[in-house]
């Protein structure tokens, strides 16, 4: 499969297509999971798309999840098994078909402490779990649970601290690069003829009477502004529901509420162990994630009423991870052991509860004006669900003969012929000249779109080499992030297409001169626009450290606002 590319001269087009005076089909507001979802699923039922988003591709929610594909156990406990077996479900896809390159499996320890009913008790529901997968006609082919001895869970995980355990039982998920994906699914809706632009942000409705029938845009590079007429808006902009069904002056039938979760990221050598961990805690479960050469530990799940732009961890915040986690660990984590930290924001539909651990995780889709479907709540896991329940509402006010969804069968970009580019992996690094667990690397981020960082290498042999300041990254994916993959500002490319911000010890300080020299060229950027967008990227980096040192929220915030937005 060609590919289209997210580079600066298609993101000009999509704006000159969304702004030629030519009426949409739909219209999506937002380009996080959901709202990317929508237009891929809108645009391959045939219909005219666009999506607009107001930062970056994933840029919120998005892109500071727990990076699971899962159905979500303690989902099953509250006894939510239609949440659980279609989450399942989705999980399977993705496993399988839709995008085998970005998800895979990744396996997890639950301790048991108690006698023996708590193995009762457990293994039942993880059977259940298993059960519902294999139910829903896409297993996958994961592994199923299995029973551990004490003795065996320790050699599994030999960092546990003595008395951590009495057992354990050992079963699958999936986890995935969100940022990436998200950004996939973007442009995938491209390749069939979406026009997508992030950095465009609504700045308000256009309406017919009570109709709405388009937004009134900003193109945030330039300033510009212009009208997109569009028969059908999808409004997915995740936290910022509420905020953008004020811009039409209604109340809105339901309300999302923000749920702060944090993820730190240490270094793989300070656990010891050859599967990630499950933990329970007082209101919700921890995670211990493996992720390349590190591990994920989160995540919280406090209230957020501050700036939803960039929710900050505070010092808090940490020490709750590590005190929670340290509890069944051999050798203490510190906070000098943390290389990263990132902070999240979950959308959460307002309930009577005033704890958000018990908000729900459902997702609703209404039309809350003539032309205006919302669509909020859910999980990750459950994003293309999402995106046909709104589009599917969106195509019911139309009329006519539209085809229905076909998302569960469209792969995204990279993944058709994957298994095939696996197998042929040690010729393929040998035709390019690099080493083969380089090129491993890149076919679990970009699939058979390995061939087109291949082919940047060939034309420029010097692009094979690691970025500085970071050996995992190869600096033909920083030049590929701004000419394929949408990225407009150094950040997008530190923080998103690649994962250095969280992964690096300096966060990336290191590597941002060199980043910024690399794309310069392809973004336009003369000296002092490159020399800016560092100085961005350093103050940004400067303002979060600063925060995850604070004491509370509002002083967090404080801090983190007072640095550079460096997404504008």
């Amino acid at each position: 499969m060609s590919s289209t590319r997210l580079s600066p001269e298609q993101r000009q087009r999509a704006i000159d297509a969304m702004s030629s005076g030519e009426e949409l089909d739909v219209l999506v507001i937002g380009g996080g999971v959901v709202g990317s979802g929508a237009a891929l699923d809108a645009v391959t039922r045939g219909l005219s798309t666009g999506l607009i988003e107001a930062r970056d591709y994933a840029s919120g929610t998005s892109s500071r999840s727990s990076k699971l594909i899962h159905g979500g156990l303690r989902y099953l406990e509250m006894l939510d098994f239609r949440l659980v077996h279609e989450a399942l479900q989705e999980r399977g896809l993705l496993l399988t078909r839709l995008a085998p390159h970005l998800v895979r499996p990744v396996p997890f320890l639950y301790p048991l402490t108690r006698p023996v009913w708590e193995r009762v008790y457990v293994g039942a529901g993880i059977a259940l779990y298993d059960a519902l997968a294999s139910g829903s006609g896409h297993g996958a082919g994961l592994p199923r649970h299995r029973h551990l001895t004490r003795r065996a869970a320790y050699r599994l995980m030999p960092s546990l601290k003595s008395g951590a355990l009495t057992g354990a039982i050992q079963y699958y998920d999936a986890q995935v690069d969100d940022a990436r994906h998200t950004m996939e699914i973007a442009r995938t809706a491209a390749h069939y003829g979406a026009h997508v632009a992030n950095r465009v942000e609504a700045v308000g409705f256009l309406r017919q009477g009570e109709r709405v029938t388009g937004v009134r845009a900003r193109d945030r590079l330039t300033g510009h502004e212009f009208p997109i007429a569009a028969k059908q808006i999808v409004n997915a902009t995740g936290v910022w529901t509420d905020d953008t069904q004020a811009m039409v002056g209604e109340r809105g039938q339901f309300h999302v509420r923000a749920s702060k979760g944090i993820h730190l990221v240490v270094p793989r050598d300070r656990i010891h162990s050859r599967t990630g961990l499950i933990l329970r805690t007082t209101t919700s479960v921890l995670f211990v994630i493996p992720w390349g050469r590190h591990w994920i530990i989160g995540t919280t799940d406090t209230d957020w009423r501050l700036d939803k732009s960039h929710p900050a961890a505070s010092r808090t915040d940490i020490d709750y991870l590590l005190t929670h986690v340290n509890r069944v660990l051999a050798t203490p984590l510190t906070h000098e052991d943390v290389e990263g930290v990132y902070a999240g924001l979950r959308p959460l539909l307002a309930g009577e509860s005033e704890s958000t651990s018990k908000l729900s995780r459902e997702h609703v889709v209404t039309h809350s004006a003539p032309g205006l479907v919302v669509v909020a709540g859910g999980k990750y896991t459950t994003y293309r669900v999402m995106a046909r329940d709104a589009v599917d509402e969106a195509v019911q006010a139309m009329g006519g003969t539209i085809a229905r969804s076909t998302t569960d069968t469209i792969p995204l970009l990279g993944a058709v012929g994957y298994d095939a580019a696996w197998n042929q992996r040690h010729a393929l690094a040998k035709a390019a000249g690099i080493h083969v667990a380089r090129l491993e690397h890149l076919l679990h981020r970009y699939g058979v779109l390995s061939r087109e960082l291949l082919d940047l290498i060939a034309d420029q042999p010097d692009l094979r080499e690691p970025l500085e300041g970071t050996e995992d990254y190869l600096r033909a994916e920083i030049v590929y992030a701004a000419s394929h993959e949408g990225a407009n500002h150094l950040t997008d490319i530190l923080a998103r297409r690649t994962r250095i911000s969280i992964e690096a010890w300096d966060r990336g300080v290191s590597a941002a001169k060199e980043a910024a020299r690399l794309v310069a060229p392809v973004l336009g950027w003369d000296a002092e626009r490159e020399q800016h967008e560092v100085e961005v990227y350093l103050g940004r980096v400067d303002a979060e450290r600063t925060s995850q040192t604070m004491a509370d929220d509002i002083s967090a915030d404080e801090a983190r606002r007072r640095g550079p937005d460096g997404t504008i």
